[in-house]
């Protein structure tokens, strides 16, 4: 019988790595033996964790700062410990989380054309962890969402405009915390432990809604046996990409509603074992040719881009390949989520590409000392969330009037100084004209 051959358009997609010009080269990438990606990049951007003495820090350079990188390149450079991971915000090119040893997370802003010094001063450090602290990730459509797990097994959900810690889910592992990522809409996160668990947990309620998933709805071997796989999901294109950390291949499946669920694509494999891996949001591809993923590949001193693309033999902007996609604004504001609403990611159209456009800066209006309570981490205090959220939200606003009550005073204060100056400037004039 011949065998018939599963027809999709994904089927020829190719993987090229760019010439070595575009490549980022002399790059001390960190050596910690942690799992995470160590490379984050968004349309702007590439960042990437780097060996730093006495602390830790990551490199944040320019996509179009290609080439050579000069030792005495600018760092981000707050931490005492090591970083283990970043994260890019989706709603603000210029903004980077990280999470390091010193178990702190902290929050960057970054000029719009890079660093020209090094950056040792974060928006807001995120303190509440007891132990280092090894994945940071955003929220996917609630503006200063973040979520951070540590090696003390929590999990804490901030609220990063206010500098707070609003969920702490500190109960629910009972081993090391592998992996944490959110659903599309942000409303559960799905974790990967250690005790060789996975669990699906909606946070604001606190509850673990599916532990033991007792048979896979697909299996497929991999050798990869040198390291930790690193998985990237397009939910546009419906493909899962494989990375395998210490391994020279990246794999790429098709995800369908249809059995047996997980169809092999194909195979990019080079001849370098990869440290890290980071995966270009949609909006920063190139449309123009017919781009649907791209990777940048850590060596052990460079960064090296690899572009996935489809064949085509039009020029003309390909809908099928590009359906609208997640943008860069928020769709709701932390207070919302934390008062119980979800909502989808703002979708964009790639027809025209994507220019990005300007950022606002990242503001923290940190609540008066006096109000702080310690963070919601019973199921009870749940019940109070949405009343504890709008709280949370006029305290917020209280913040913001007394700052601007506070400068107003002080501009009042200047005025009068300014004109009992001019006065007696004056009466010298006078004198001096006498």
């Amino acid at each position: 019988m011949r065998r018939v051959v599963r027809q999709s358009k994904f089927r020829h997609v190719f993987g090229q790595a760019v010439k070595n010009d575009q490549c980022y080269d002399d790059i001390r990438v960190s050596r910690v033996t942690w799992d995470s990606s160590f490379c984050a990049v968004n349309p702007r951007f590439v960042a990437i964790i780097v060996e730093a003495s006495g602390g830790g820090a990551f490199l944040v350079l320019p996509l179009h700062k290609t080439g050579r990188i000069d030792k005495s390149y600018p760092t981000v450079c707050g931490h005492t410990g090591p970083v283990l991971d970043i994260d890019w915000c989706p709603h603000n090119d210029q903004v980077i989380a990280s999470g390091s040893e010193d178990c702190t997370v902290m929050v960057w802003q970054i000029p719009e054309n890079g660093l020209t010094l090094s950056l040792t001063e974060p928006v807001v450090v995120l303190e509440g962890h007891s132990k280092r602290v090894g994945i940071v990730s955003w929220h996917p459509t609630a503006r200063n969402v973040l979520l951070s797990a540590g090696c003390d097994n929590a999990i804490i959900i901030w609220n990063v405009g206010t500098g707070e810690a609003l969920i702490n889910l500190d109960d629910m592992h009972v081993d090391v915390i592998y992996n944490v990522s959110w659903n599309r809409n942000g409303s559960l996160i799905c974790t990967s432990s250690k005790d060789k668990k996975v669990r699906v947990i909606d946070p604001r309620k606190q509850e673990i809604i599916a532990k033991n998933m007792e048979e896979p709805i697909a299996l497929h071997e991999m050798d990869t046996s040198n390291g930790v796989l690193l998985p990237f999901y397009d939910p546009d294109t419906n493909i899962i990409y494989l990375c395998g950390k210490g391994d020279s291949s990246i794999r790429y499946f098709e995800i369908t509603d249809e059995s047996p669920y997980v169809h092999y694509l194909n195979t990019f494999s080079s001849k370098e074992p990869q440290r890290g891996m980071g995966f270009m949001p949609k909006r920063g591809l190139d449309v123009n040719k017919c781009e649907i993923a791209r990777f940048f590949k850590l060596h052990e001193r460079k960064c090296e881009p690899i572009i996935m693309t489809v064949p085509r033999k039009s020029d003309l902007f390909q809908d099928d390949l590009y359906p609208d996609t997640a943008g860069p604004e928020a769709a709701l504001e932390a207070e919302e989520w934390f008062e119980g609403k979800n909502a989808d990611p703002l979708l964009i159209s790639l027809k025209h590409g994507y220019i990005p456009g300007k950022n606002r800066d990242l503001k923290v209006v940190k609540k008066n000392i006096l109000d702080n309570k310690p963070a919601a981490n019973k199921k009870s205090d749940l019940i109070n969330a949405p009343k504890k959220a709008a709280d949370a939200s006029n305290i917020q606003n209280e913040a913001k009037l007394d700052e601007i009550l506070k400068e107003l005073k002080s501009i009042k204060d200047t005025i009068t100084n300014q004109d009992e100056r001019i006065s007696k400037l004056e009466q010298q004039m006078a004198k001096i004209a006498d």
